[in-house]
């Protein structure tokens, strides 16, 4: 695998945004799989992505193991299984300009929910007691599946569990298990993708002292920036980037249908 110089700085400004997601810019790290995918492709930047959200697992898992729902955990993790298969089914069947226009698709809705939450907050959907395990697989599935496609699984994961008002730190305890256990999940299909090969695998440990700084310096810069603010400029990028995903599947579709 070769690449120039510009894929590094791209990539190092991809790791740099999760790592600052992780020290407390909540949401913003959906912008770097897709950031990394429009100057490679979605499959390379899922596989570079993975290995360095997992070194940064532990360390928030060991600070929430206190402070989660069990019982949300308990209705969505299945679910999170089947979206985790789905997505491998997905990926290993389909073109790469699919998968490519799939990651634009969930960019552009991931940046237009941000946006609506931003403004107007997340909804406040009436509790449906009946069918609350079916909603919850349901939304397991979805955060399961744009989870193993982007490293994009919040929407989901948030319409269902952010109406039910959990203090604080517990919602955000029960996000990280949530979502440190379906990285877990992904192991098995990115190693089966090909996607654990050892050239990209250097490349990832090579940036992972970047995430750890990076997500130090999120926990020092989240006391003096405008968070909603720098919000609102990294969803607009990602909107942009979700655009030039979709032209870009658009024209390779065409060069796959005119072979």
């Amino acid at each position: 695998m070769t690449h120039d110089a510009v894929f590094y700085l791209v990539l190092a400004v991809a790791v740099t945004i999760l790592g600052l997601s992780k020290g407390g810019f909540a949401g913003i790290g959906m912008v770097s799989t897709p950031l990394v995918a429009a100057f490679s492709d979605p499959l390379t930047a899922a596989g570079l992505m993975l290995p360095v959200m997992m070194v940064q697992d532990p360390v928030a898992v060991f600070l929430y193991r206190r402070s989660f729902d069990r019982s949300l955990l308990r209705r969505m993790l299945p679910g999170a299984v089947l979206g985790v298969a789905l997505a491998y089914v997905f990926a290993a069947s389909v073109p790469e300009w699919s998968v490519q226009a799939v990651l634009g698709v969930l960019s552009l809705g991931f940046a237009l929910w941000q946006l609506a939450i931003l403004r107007r907050g997340v909804p406040d959907l009436p509790p449906v007691p009946r069918f609350d395990r079916v909603l919850g697989l349901l939304s397991g599935a979805g955060s399961g599946f744009s989870s193993a496609i982007a490293h994009a699984g919040s929407p989901p994961f948030q319409i269902y569990v952010m109406p039910r008002h959990l203090p604080k730190e517990v919602y955000v305890g029960t996000s990280v298990m949530f979502f440190a256990a379906t990285n877990v999940m992904k192991v098995p299909s990115f190693a089966a993708l090909g996607l654990f090969r050892s050239d990209l695998l250097a490349l990832s440990v090579l940036y992972m002292p970047l995430a750890v700084f990076s997500s130090w310096l999120g926990v020092r810069l989240v006391r003096y920036v405008d968070v909603q603010r720098f919000n609102v400029i990294i969803t607009l990028i990602l909107l942009l980037i979700g655009l030039s995903l979709l032209w870009q599947s658009a024209a390779d579709l065409s060069a796959w249908w005119h072979r």
